[in-house]
């Protein structure tokens, strides 16, 4: 298992520690109430000499008619503490749980593309559930258990002393010999915690990929094959589950045994102490009923020691998230930018993801109101180029100015609004249709919401939805057809109104007539703005300022529709590809 620096583990503690100390009126209100519980435990042990001395050997009535009430009180301040402590110990950790769960959502929602392209959903999505309940087990749980039963543990230790130090003495001697398997079990618990956790998030990524992909898996008939490679994961978790049950079961009858040694050397002692007239039998039974009360919580103690031992696991899992870095930061000095128009430009502009090259010296120069169109073969980088423009990806040589300013120098929020995208996939919330066209401008007014809609031709459609604007959508947008995403979609950027535009295959999920109407929209929607577009279908560029041609990271065409044809170049091809295909799918068509 990899070793973390002891300093991240001090930091990770201190961090810990202090979401704990920011409840710390509640956390004394608690070991006020810890101390009701262990007090009432001592006088329980302590009491039973007065009742075997007093009552029993001397008959002394009186004691009989106050003790009884004595025990009801002790009982009573028991429970009120008991309830106490729970209440509030549980408030806080619920309270850390929440701050922990609220700081990692808040760290992944803030790192960039390339994270969410090394880690997978299920990851990510097990990391804030299971991790988390993990932490609170330990934080709210052992933190409860520990103040309790140190807490009873030093109580009843005074009440043993003082009833008879020599026992005592022979008593505490055990407890470290029983404490040294604990530790070492302790340990293991922590290692098998964290495979178990790996194993989870790998289970929630898997089902995730199964869940979301289930339409291609009976498509294809793969239904057995998932079902067997569910089952060898679970075969996974099942066995690191049961090593960890062996390792916290063995902790108790390690107690357990240790415990029945003391307890008998005790009774053995002990017993020849009063059969010599050198202690009563109520100190002997008091001191015996001490001894038991004392070894329970010690026993809670190994078993608060593998709670703790899980949480630190999850603790490691979950700091591993909060700790990374995003590689997209904020200038320390940002510019300012102002909204409106605005010119791109690519300078020399290298990416790669790892070792691998993507784009390759590309010099570009977009004026405000252009529309810049890319198109290519699959795999050229069309779609990383576009997505460097907003930061979504950082230049790996080179560099993208805004209006002659990196944009690395402005604040990533500030050139992100002025940034609108309609992606291939169309990405849409399960919230209402008003929600998801509102989606980048929450404040935008009916009125305007309405008119983003017409103008993406999804107005008459909405009407058709049983509640209209306030119709849930479903998850991903499942209950609309892959034209009625994208045209919501279009909707969104539209009520956003930003002057640069990103049309990544915008209408490649729309139907020929849709497309027509959609096409006219975003032709207006074009107006005035900076606009790339990626697009399959070159019919739908022909209109364009301007088009490059992108082959393996390099730009070997640019030009119009109609000067790129004449050269009869790469452009050329494509298009000659195209309208083969387009001319031989419709013979087809004609000769069915």
């Amino acid at each position: 298992m990899k070793l973390l620096p002891s300093f991240k583990i001090r930091e990770r503690h201190r961090h810990i520690t202090r979401l704990i100390k920011a409840n710390t009126g509640r956390l004394l209100i608690a070991a006020l109430c810890s101390l009701m519980i262990s007090g009432a435990t001592t006088a329980m042990g302590y009491l039973i000499k007065p009742v075997i001395d007093d009552i029993f050997v001397k008959k002394d009535t009186a004691g009989l008619l106050i003790l009884p009430l004595a025990v009801v009180a002790i009982f009573l301040i028991k429970g009120l503490g008991s309830y106490g402590q729970e209440y509030f110990m549980n408030y806080v950790g619920e309270d850390i749980i929440r701050q922990l769960r609220n700081r990692l959502y808040d760290r992944i929602q803030d790192l960039s593309l390339a994270f969410f392209q090394k880690e997978r959903t299920g990851v990510l999505m097990s990391r804030i559930t299971n991790d988390v309940n993990a932490l609170k087990t330990m934080v709210s749980t052992a933190v409860t258990g520990t103040m309790r039963d140190l807490a009873s543990i030093l109580g009843l230790t005074v009440v043993i002393f003082y009833q008879n130090w020599r026992l005592a003495i022979i008593a505490f001697f055990i407890l470290p010999v029983a404490f040294l398997p604990i530790f070492k079990l302790g340990r293991r618990v922590r290692r098998v915690s964290t495979g178990c956790q790996e194993a989870m998030a790998e289970l929630n990524a898997f089902l995730h990929e199964t869940f979301a992909g289930n339409k291609i898996v009976k498509a294809f008939g793969m239904e057995n094959h998932e079902k067997q490679r569910f089952f060898d994961r679970t075969q996974r978790l099942f066995r690191l589950e049961v090593k960890g049950v062996i390792a916290r079961a063995l902790s108790s009858p390690i107690m357990e045994f240790f415990g029945g040694l003391g307890i008998a050397f005790v009774i053995w002692y002990g017993g020849m102490e009063v059969v010599g007239g050198k202690t009563t039998p109520g100190t002997f039974m008091s001191f015996l009923a001490s001894i038991l009360l004392l070894y329970d919580p010690v026993k809670k103690l190994s078993h608060l020691n593998n709670s703790i031992q899980q949480g630190m696991a999850a603790a490691d899992r979950v700091f591993d998230v909060i700790e990374t870095q995003t590689d997209i930061q904020d200038p320390a000095d940002p510019k300012a930018m102002k909204s409106g128009p605005h010119d791109v430009h690519f300078e020399a502009v290298q990416f790669s993801y790892g070792d691998k090259p993507i784009l390759k010296g590309i010099d570009l120069n977009v004026h405000h109101g252009q529309v810049l169109a890319l198109v290519g073969m699959s795999g050229g980088g069309k779609t990383t180029l576009v997505n460097l423009i907003p930061r979504f990806f950082d230049v790996t040589q080179g560099r993208i100015c805004v209006d002659g300013v990196d944009l690395r120098d402005y604040k990533v929020a500030d050139l992100r609004r002025e940034i609108a995208v309609v992606t291939q996939d169309p990405i849409l919330f399960n919230e209402t249709v008003r929600d998801n066209i509102a989606y980048g401008n929450p404040k935008a007014e009916e009125a305007a919401i309405i008119a983003a809609a017409k103008a993406a031709y999804a107005h008459d459609f909405i009407m058709r939805f049983p509640q209209g604007y306030n119709t849930m959508i479903g998850e991903l947008g499942g209950r609309l057809s892959g034209g009625e995403k994208q045209r919501l979609c279009i909707a969104r950027a539209l009520l956003k109104d930003a002057p640069i535009l990103i049309l990544d295959e915008a209408t490649s999920s729309l139907d020929t007539e849709a497309e027509v109407w959609v096409q006219r929209a975003l032709e207006n929607l074009m107006q005035g703005r900076t606009t790339f577009v990626i697009a399959h279908r070159l019919s739908t560029v022909a209109k364009a300022d301007r088009i490059v041609v992108v082959v393996d990271g390099r730009i070997v065409e640019q030009g119009t529709h109609d000067t790129l044809l004449a050269r009869n170049g790469e452009y050329a091809k494509l298009y000659s590809m195209q309208f083969a295909n387009n001319h031989g799918a419709s013979a087809a068509g004609v000769g069915h």
